[in-house]
C-alpha cells in the first residue's frame, strides 16, 4: 500500500503546498500513510481499537467516535483497498480522523487478503463487520439505524457487493435495506476480464464468475449510492466503473450520483480525506452531505 501511494503523490505536481509536502515524504523514512497519519490530530475523536468480529486475527475493526458525539451519530464503515492482497486497518487513521471531525462515528474494519483467501471470503468478513455494528455500535454512540458503507478501490468494491448482492448480508441476518446508504471511491464494479495480474488469481482468472461483478447485481431496492472518482483514474476506468453503475443504478430507479475530480488520481481520491490533503477535491464535504442529506427512493 505505501509503494501505491508514493506512485499516487508522485504523479500529483503543481502546487507549492503539495511540493512541500512531497519534499517531506522524500525526506522521511515512513511510508506516505504514516506522514498522513501523523499530520492528521487526534482532538477530534477518542479510539478504541482491535475489537475482534472473528476468530482470524485479520477479523478485527477500530472504532472512532466524535469527541462530542451526540447521541445516534450516523455510522460509516470504511473499507480499504489495496487490490484484495494488502492493506491495514492503521494506516488508514486519517479516514477515522475525517469522519469523527464531522460527527460521524467511524469504523475502519480489516478483512482477511489474498493468498489467505480469495473471492468471495472477504466479502464474508465484510458481513461479519457490519453485522458487528449492527449489535454494538449504540455503545459508541452510534445509530445502528443510520449506517452507511464506504471504500476506496478494492474496499470499494467490497461495499459495493455488500450494499447490491443480498447473499452475503443474509447470512449475517441482515439485508441491504438495513443500510441507509453507501459511498464509493474509485471502485472496480465491472472489471472483466481482469488485466491486473496481482488481481487475477483472487477471482479465479480466467475462470472468475460473472456473479463476482458489483454491476450484475443492480435491483430496483437498493441503497441510494454516491459514487466518486478521479477523472484520470489510470488504474479503475471511472467510464466504464463508476459511471456505468452510476447509470444502471439510475436507471433502476436507485438514487445515485456520480462525481469526477481533476486533480486526485486513483491513490489520492482517498487522502484527499485527511486535512493535510483536503484542498486536492472536496470529497469529504461531498461524504457528509451525503450522509446528512441521503435522497430518498
Amino acid at each position: 500500500m505505501a509503494g501505491l501511494f508514493r506512485q499516487g503523490f508522485g504523479a500529483m505536481l503543481g502546487s507549492l503546498w503539495l511540493l512541500a509536502l512531497l519534499a517531506l515524504l522524500a525526506l522521511c523514512a515512513c511510508s506516505p500513510v504514516q506522514v498522513l497519519n501523523a499530520l492528521t490530530p487526534d482532538s477530534s475523536y477518542s479510539k478504541t481499537a482491535g475489537i475482534a468480529y472473528g476468530d482470524d486475527s485479520r477479523q478485527k475493526l477500530d472504532v472512532y467516535v466524535p469527541r462530542t458525539a451526540l447521541p445516534d451519530a450516523p455510522v460509516v464503515v470504511f473499507f480499504y483497498g489495496g487490490s484484495w492482497n494488502s492493506g491495514s486497518r492503521s494506516d488508514y487513521a486519517f479516514v477515522g480522523e475525517a469522519l469523527a471531525s464531522k460527527g460521524i462515528v467511524a469504523v475502519v474494519a480489516d478483512y482477511r487478503l489474498y493468498p489467505q483467501v480469495r473471492y468471495p471470503l472477504f466479502l464474508q468478513d465484510g458481513a461479519r463487520a457490519v453485522a458487528w455494528v449492527r449489535t454494538h455500535i449504540v455503545e459508541f454512540s452510534g445509530n445502528p439505524q443510520n449506517l452507511y458503507l464506504m471504500g476506496h478501490s478494492s474496499g470499494a468494491y467490497n461495499a459495493a457487493m455488500l450494499a447490491l448482492d443480498g447473499e452475503w448480508l443474509a447470512a449475517v441476518g441482515l439485508a441491504p435495506t438495513d443500510l441507509r446508504g453507501w459511498i464509493g471511491l474509485a471502485g472496480p464494479y465491472d472489471f472483466l476480464p481482469i488485466k491486473n495480474p496481482a488481481v487475477r488469481p483472487v477471482f479465479f482468472w480466467p475462470d472468475s464468475p460473472p456473479q463476482s461483478q458489483p454491476i450484475n447485481h443492480v435491483s430496483r431496492g437498493a441503497p441510494p449510492a454516491l459514487l466518486i472518482a478521479a477523472r484520470e483514474d489510470d488504474l479503475v476506468n471511472p467510464a466504464r466503473n463508476t459511471g456505468g453503475l452510476a447509470d444502471k443504478l439510475r436507471a433502476a430507479g436507485v438514487p445515485a450520483q456520480d462525481l469526477y475530480y481533476a486533480r486526485p488520481n486513483h491513490i489520492t481520491l482517498v487522502a484527499s480525506l485527511s486535512r493535510p490533503l483536503r484542498r486536492l477535491a472536496p470529497v469529504l464535504d461531498q461524504v457528509v452531505g451525503f450522509v446528512r442529506h441521503t435522497p430518498t427512493q
